[in-house]
C-alpha cells in the first residue's frame, strides 16, 4: 500500500520534478524515506533559508530552459521543518514572492490529533506562509493530497508565477492510500491581451515625442526579451530596466539600453521625465524608501502591459492598460508601431536616445590601494563575460550592472531586499546549469554583509561538487545603511557616526569558505585581481574570492 509521503513524491516525479531542496526534521522523516526510495535528488542546505534560496535560483534558471525545451518543469520544491524551519525560510520566501519564483514550499507538521498539545516548534504554518505565497493550505486528509498537490503546482506555475505552500502533517504522510497522482495538464500563458487596448497603446507610442520604455522582470519570465527588442527598435524608444530588476529583460550592449532605474529618486525622476512612458512587466518600480520627489510626471501618458492585474496602474496611472503575456503583447505592439512610425521619426528619436545620459568620467579601477567596485566589475567582465551572475552586491550592484555585458539568462538578482539570498541561489543555478548540460560558469556576486548572513551556504556547493565561484566585494560594513542615513537625514554618509554598521574586527571570509571545503582566495594587490579571478573560475569545485573594495567608485 502507498503512503501519503509516497504519493506526494510520486506526484512530483510524474510532473517532472528531479530535485527537492531542504533541511530535514522529525516531522519530515516519512517524506525523507519516500525521497530515498525515489529518483528525486535531495539537496541539503545547512539552513532553511539557504534551501529556499537554492530552490528559487534553480526554478529561475530552469524557467529559461522551459522557454526552449517543452519538457522542462520550471518548479523549485523545498521542504522545511515545522514553524521554526518555516520561520527561518521566510526571508527568502519573501524574495521568491517578489521575484515571482515558481516554488512549492512544504513543511511537516505535527500529527493532527497532537497539535492541540502545542508541542515544540508548533504554530500556524499557513498564516506564517500565506502573506508571501499565492496559495497556502494544510493537507488535512490523505484523500485530498493528490488534488492539493496538483492545484499547488499549477498555481505556482500559472502566470504571474510565484510560491505556494502546503503543510503536511505526519499522520497524513504515513496514512495509506490507493490513490495515484492527478494529471497536471498544460500551463497557460496570460494570452495576447485585448486587441483594442493594444491598438490604443500603439497609437500612444506612435504619437509620442520621446517615448521611454521601462521593462520589468515579467518580460524575461515570459521569454519576451526578443519581443522587447523588436518593440523598442520599432518605437525608437529609450529603454530602462525597472527599479530592482533582477533579470535580463533587454541586452545590455544594445544601443537603446540606458541601464536600470535607480533606487535614488533623483536619477529615476530624471530618466522618466518625458511625455510618454511604457511600463512592461513591472512590479518593483518604486524606491526603497519614500521618494524625495515624484518619479512620474503628472502630465506623462502612461501605458502599462503586464500579466498581473494587481500591478496594472500600481506605481503610476494607467492611461492605457493591457493585461496579457508580455512577450505576446510586445510582439503585436512591435508590428503595429513599426507601421505607424516612419523612418525619419524613428531616426530622430534614436538621436535623442544616443544623446541622453552621455558618458561622464569613468570611475577608476583602483583607489587608496584597493580595487573600486567598478574596477572589480570590469575585471569580472574581462575574465568571465559569459558567466551566469547571481547578484546580491547591494551597493556594489550598480557598478556591475553598468559594466557587465549581460545577455538574456545571464542574471539572477536579489529582488525582495531580504539579505542572505546570493550564495544559496547560486548553488541552485549551478545545479540547473548542470542539469541542462551547459558549461557556463556560475558566479555569486555577493557583498560581505550579505555573505555573512549564511556563510554555510557554500557547503551546498561543496557537497554537490558545483562549479560555483563566490566573488565578494568586501567593504567591511553595511554601506547601504550609511547611504540611506544620508538619504533620510541629509548630508553625506561620512557626516555621521555609526553603531552596528562596521565590521570591526573583520570576518575572515577565506577561512570561513575553506572550513566548508571550498577554495578561499583574497586579493590584497589589485594588480592580481584578474589572475585571482581566473584561478578561482578554473578551480575544480567551489571557490571564494574576497576582494577588498573602496566605498567610492
Amino acid at each position: 500500500m502507498t503512503t501519503g509521503a509516497d504519493l506526494f513524491v510520486e506526484a512530483l516525479e510524474s510532473y517532472g520534478v528531479t530535485r527537492l531542496f531542504g533541511n530535514p526534521g522529525t516531522t519530515e522523516l516519512p517524506l525523507m524515506q519516500a525521497i530515498g526510495d525515489s529518483d528525486v535528488e535531495y539537496v541539503l542546505g545547512l539552513h532553511e533559508d539557504v534551501a529556499v534560496a537554492a530552490a528559487s535560483g534553480y526554478a529561475t534558471s530552469r524557467r529559461y530552459d522551459s522557454h526552449r525545451e517543452s519538457g522542462v518543469l520550471p518548479l523549485g520544491v523545498v521542504n522545511l521543518h515545522l514553524a521554526g524551519g518555516l520561520g527561518h525560510g521566510l526571508g527568502n520566501l519573501l524574495n521568491a514572492d517578489f521575484s515571482g519564483a515558481p516554488l512549492l514550499v512544504t513543511a511537516g507538521n505535527h500529527h493532527r490529533d497532537f497539535q492541540q498539545e502545542e508541542p515544540i516548534l508548533s504554530g500556524d504554518l499557513v498564516s506564517l506562509a500565506e502573506q508571501y505565497t499565492k496559495w497556502a493550505a494544510e493537507v488535512k486528509d490523505v484523500a485530498a493530497l493528490p488534488t492539493m498537490v496538483r492545484r499547488a503546482v499549477r498555481t505556482a506555475l500559472t502566470p504571474p508565477t510565484g510560491p505556494v505552500f502546503l503543510a503536511l502533517p505526519v499522520d497524513v504522510q504515513q496514512a495509506e492510500t490507493d490513490q495515484g497522482p492527478q494529471r497536471l495538464g498544460p500551463i497557460p500563458t496570460a494570452g495576447r491581451g485585448d486587441s483594442a487596448a493594444i491598438d490604443d497603446a500603439a497609437r500612444v507610442v506612435a504619437e509620442a515625442r520621446e517615448p521611454v520604455v521601462v521593462l520589468g522582470d515579467e518580460v524575461a519570465r515570459s521569454g519576451g526579451v526578443d519581443s522587447a527588442v523588436e518593440f523598442a527598435e520599432a518605437a525608437g524608444a529609450r529603454v530602462h530596466g525597472e527599479i530592482l530588476a533582477g533579470e535580463v529583460n533587454f541586452p545590455s550592449e544594445h544601443e537603446q539600453w540606458r541601464g536600470p532605474l535607480s533606487t535614488r529618486a533623483g536619477y529615476t525622476a530624471t530618466a522618466m521625465d518625458t511625455d510618454t512612458l511604457v511600463f512592461v512587466g513591472c512590479s518593483t518600480n518604486t524606491t526603497v524608501s519614500r521618494p524625495t520627489e515624484p518619479l512620474v510626471p503628472d502630465d506623462a501618458t502612461c501605458v502599462h502591459v503586464t500579466n498581473d492585474g494587481w500591478e496594472l496602474g500600481k506605481h503610476a496611472p494607467a492611461d492605457v492598460a493591457v493585461l496579457g503575456d508580455p512577450a505576446q503583447v510586445l510582439s503585436e505592439l512591435a508590428d503595429s508601431v513599426r507601421e505607424a512610425v516612419d523612418e525619419d521619426e524613428r531616426a530622430r528619436r534614436l538621436d535623442a536616445v544616443r544623446a541622453w545620459g552621455a558618458e561622464g568620467n569613468e570611475p577608476p579601477d583602483v583607489a587608496d590601494g584597493r580595487s573600486t567596485k567598478h574596477g572589480l566589475a570590469r575585471a569580472l567582465a574581462r575574465v568571465a563575460p559569459e558567466a551566469v551572475v547571481v547578484d546580491e552586491g547591494i551597493t556594489a550592484s550598480p557598478a556591475l550592472h553598468s559594466t557587465f555585458p549581460f545577455e538574456p539568462t545571464q542574471l539572477v538578482g536579489e529582488k525582495g531586499g531580504s539579505l542572505g539570498f546570493g550564495v544559496g541561489a547560486a548553488a541552485g543555478v549551478a545545479l540547473a546549469e548542470r542539469e541542462a548540460g551547459r558549461d557556463r560558469s556560475v558566479v555569486a556576486y555577493v557583498g560581505d554583509g550579505s555573505y555573512l548572513y549564511y556563510p554555510q551556504a557554500i557547503y551546498t556547493a561543496v557537497r554537490y561538487g558545483l562549479d560555483l565561484t563566490v566573488v565578494v566585494p568586501d567593504n567591511r560594513n553595511y554601506r547601504i545603511l550609511k547611504e540611506n542615513t544620508a538619504l533620510l537625514m541629509g548630508g553625506e554618509p561620512d557626516d555621521y557616526e555609526y553603531e552596528g554598521v562596521d565590521f570591526d574586527p573583520p570576518a575572515d571570509l577565506v577561512a570561513s569558505a575553506e572550513s566548508y571545503g571550498a577554495l578561499g582566495l583574497r586579493v590584497d594587490d589589485p594588480a592580481e585581481l584578474d589572475a585571482t579571478l581566473e584561478r578561482a573560475l578554473g578551480h575544480d569545485g567551489p571557490a571564494l574570492v574576497d576582494v577588498p573594495v573602496t566605498d567610492d567608485g
